[in-house]
């Protein structure tokens, strides 16, 4: 049997058990703190999009066994890990208001893509889901809801719950709602996967396409380092 076999086969049998309740603070936020690593208050943190970011967007995806990282975003996690800053994540998740997956199904996909990322040995700190839209049926079905994505709810959250610095974060997405949902939390600056550079108020946009670009990212966050340790 294949590995992504196995997988799918034990990532089937968790879809059938019932999510841990502790992870939905409410219908349709997830918050899932990963590890124990303790981190001193007001810390920046690097916060990614999931689905087009860390891993291959597969369209609403639901299995797990089609998971696939995209490699330019691990040297990225790496270099946070180094440095002592959390990693958080942050992604909407609209297959689940509109019917197509449940959280099970999200729970499994997430552990598949954590585990993935831990065979390179880069590791996030923290998960925040959003399901709620506006096509959504039953509790989920809000629309324009604060957690959702370009509205900066998972970012404030995650600061409270972590005692982050929000103006020195750094996020990286491949959606301009990624990028205003950083300007919306406070944050100087964030990177635009396969995009261009843009000058808001307040709000830098910097590609990330290539080597150099992410040079940048890099060197971004091995200056948050040497800020913190000084």
């Amino acid at each position: 049997m294949t590995t992504c076999a196995k997988w799918s086969k034990r990532a089937s049998a968790t879809a059938d058990k019932v999510v841990s309740p502790h992870k939905l603070t409410e219908p349709g936020l997830w918050v899932e703190r990963i590890g124990d690593r303790v981190f001193p208050p007001h810390l920046p943190a690097l916060f990614l999009d999931r689905d087009g970011t860390i891993n291959v967007d597969t369209d609403y995806p639901s299995d797990p066994a089609e998971m696939e990282l995209r490699p330019q975003m691990l040297p990225a996690i790496a270099a946070a890990n180094r440095t002592g800053i959390p990693v958080v994540v942050v992604t909407n998740q609209s297959g689940i208001a509109r019917g197509y997956f449940g959280w099970s199904a999200f729970a499994a996909v997430n552990g598949r893509v954590l585990e993935l990322l831990g065979n390179q040995g880069v590791f996030v700190d923290m998960v925040l889901a959003c399901a709620y839209h506006e096509a959504g049926v039953g509790p989920l079905a809000v629309a324009d809801h604060p957690m959702r994505k370009p509205n900066p709810g998972m970012l404030i959250e995650a600061g409270k719950r972590l005692d982050l610095d929000l103006q020195r974060s750094l996020i990286v997405g491949d959606r301009l709602a990624d990028m205003q949902a950083g300007k919306r939390a406070g944050l100087a600056q964030g990177w635009l996967v396969d995009g261009d550079a843009a000058a808001q108020p307040g709000f830098a946009i910097r590609p990330l396409r290539d080597s150099s670009d992410l040079g940048g990212l890099l060197a971004a966050i091995e200056a948050l380092g040497r800020d913190n340790r000084s």
